[in-house]
């Protein structure tokens, strides 16, 4: 009896997957020729060679090149090390707005490539801006993470009575 049940169970999970794979994909959403769009005045900014222990910030600006006002959604930086700002307010068609990129190079000596995704309602709902550059190490080592003391939490030895 157990047999015939798990059979049973059985076909009907390989008779549901087999009309699930054969079903036809919805057709995608047609694109809205007024829909906003990006122009950038750049993509990419490289900083050249910064000090350890800069601040480094480029503002990336736009046009909203669409017919409908242009809404960013949210800005997401590749890791920690980078901030990104932007403007919140829609940005209406011709009208120009800002995406920030912070980057942190404490303790980051060395070549930086990296990406900040912006999501928004426009054509293409994400886009990519890329900072780099590189980090010249300090000569004095007060930037450096390596060099910072390390705390250690080391109790004193308890006299026995």
């Amino acid at each position: 009896m157990k047999k015939l049940v798990l059979s049973i169970i059985a076909l009907a999970a390989f008779i549901t997957a087999s009309i699930a794979q054969t079903a036809p994909a919805a057709p995608a959403a047609p694109e809205n020729p007024n829909a906003a769009d990006f122009k950038f005045e750049k993509e990419v900014h490289d900083f050249g060679t910064i000090k350890e222990g800069t601040q480094a910030e480029y503002v990336f600006k736009y046009t909203n090149t669409g017919k409908e006002p242009l809404v960013i959604t949210n800005v997401q930086a590749s890791c920690g090390c980078t901030t990104p700002k932007w403007t919140k307010e829609p940005v209406k068609p011709g009208e120009t707005g800002q995406v920030t990129a912070i980057y942190n190079s404490k303790g980051r000596p060395g070549n930086f490539n990296k990406a900040v995704t912006i999501t928004s309602n426009a054509k293409t709902a994400q886009k990519v801006l890329f900072i780099k550059g590189n980090v010249e190490p300090s000569t004095d080592g007060a930037n450096s993470e390596s060099a910072m003391p390390v705390k250690r939490d080391i109790a004193a030895p308890v006299a026995k009575p």
